[in-house]
């Protein structure tokens, strides 16, 4: 093979691989699906739900995010318990404050984590105080709830938010409803950065393949995960998943292990409030866990760099260069990206710049692998796990 056949032949893998994309990795690209459809009417007796949101060093976000959960209008019991994780900026106090200036609150208990014990990460001990403490029927009545709602602090919930994720549950039988939050974009760097990231997770975990109880693909979305209760005692949640730096695929994974019914989708009404101020902590969002991603195994890092490069770089250097492949490759590419885009509202003309989002997206992927043989992987506010 000569080298002008197979340079020639390296824009067509490209553009095989776009046509693959477009039509066989279950319509990723997709943003319709939501929350799945409810009955207008809600059942006679709407079940407990207990509220589980640990929290570590979040003063910053709670005055937006945590009010919203105490107003939550919800018919049946609910109560919201703040597990504080070692936090040394006055977050439980901070908590207790918003819940007195709440009209109307749901209740509030504040706990302390304690620091983990060994082999666990520190969100998931605090979910596993949370849940035991909720078990244990310490609030909705005395009894341990039927769902638990798991979110992160920085998450804004419309006022029917609790409301929908029940009616969608009990509608569809599932066993556990998680939304991909709508992140926060504003600034320069967000625009560039946080609508690909959904997209990525979306291509990696195909929603439709994720809702679908035969397929083997499972994922969730940390930051909004109504699970029922009894599901998580048979799945052994979170005991079973304590390590796991990527808690909200694992967690998909341990319920549709344990037989449960998951769906998977974006929000309209959960939100991140958490602000991302320059390129610095968004490269940090995205490097303490892209090693982990490909189970910190560098031939898998080596596939996933030529993968990226082969997809996402070849496209526009051989358009540019006069590549008829090379063009059509782009335009699937850039084209598959305008529903995320407007999903965020954002300017469709950044499509064209997906490119240079995979580049950095590469770059932070490296990074995470050289900061893990450093010793320095996976480390948030302050903790560091191998």
């Amino acid at each position: 093979m000569t080298t002008l056949t197979w340079t020639s032949a390296v824009p067509l893998a490209s553009l095989a691989a776009w046509v693959w994309l477009l039509l066989g990795q279950g319509f990723f690209w997709r943003t319709d699906v939501r929350m799945p459809p409810a009955p207008a009417e809600g059942p006679a007796d709407w079940p407990s739900v207990t509220v589980v949101v640990p929290a570590r060093d979040e003063a910053e976000v709670l005055p937006v995010s945590l009010p919203s959960l105490l107003a939550q209008e919800y018919p049946g019991r609910a109560e919201v318990l703040l597990v504080d994780d070692g936090s040394t900026d006055g977050t439980g106090r901070l908590a207790r404050a918003l819940a007195e200036r709440t009209p109307d609150a749901l209740p509030l208990t504040v706990l302390l984590a304690g620091e983990p014990e060994p082999g666990w990460t520190g969100k998931l001990w605090a979910l596993r105080c949370g849940i035991a403490h909720a078990r244990a029927g310490h609030g909705t009545g005395g009894q341990a709830p039927d769902f638990l709602l798991l979110t992160d602090a920085d998450i804004a919930h419309g006022p029917h938010s609790l409301r929908r994720l029940v009616r969608g549950a009990l509608a569809g039988r599932l066993d556990l409803v998680s939304q991909m939050a709508r992140l926060r974009v504003r600034t320069g760097w967000e625009r560039l950065i946080v609508p690909a990231f959904v997209y990525f997770f979306a291509q990696l975990y195909p929603f439709r393949w994720v809702n679908r109880p035969t397929a083997r693909t499972a994922a969730a979305a940390g930051g909004c995960a109504l699970l029922r209760t009894e599901t998580a005692v048979r799945a052994r949640v979170p005991d079973s998943i304590r390590d796991a730096v990527i808690d909200d695929v694992t967690l998909g994974r341990a319920v549709k292990r344990a037989g449960g019914r998951i769906w998977l989708g974006l929000a309209d009404s959960v939100t991140s409030v958490r602000p991302y101020a320059g390129l610095r902590p968004l490269w940090r969002m995205v490097s303490r866990s892209a090693y982990a991603q490909l189970l910190n195994n560098p031939l898998l890092l080596v596939g996933t760099v030529v993968g990226l490069v082969l997809v996402y770089l070849v496209p526009p250097v051989w358009a540019c260069a006069g590549s008829p492949a090379g063009g059509a490759a782009w335009l699937l590419m850039t084209l598959t990206y305008l529903p995320m885009l407007r999903y965020y509202g954002q300017p469709l003309w950044l499509a064209l710049l997906l490119p240079v989002t995979a580049a950095l997206y590469l770059a932070m992927t490296v990074d995470s692998a050289v900061q893990h043989y450093r010793g320095r992987g996976a480390a948030w506010k302050g903790r560091t796990y191998g």
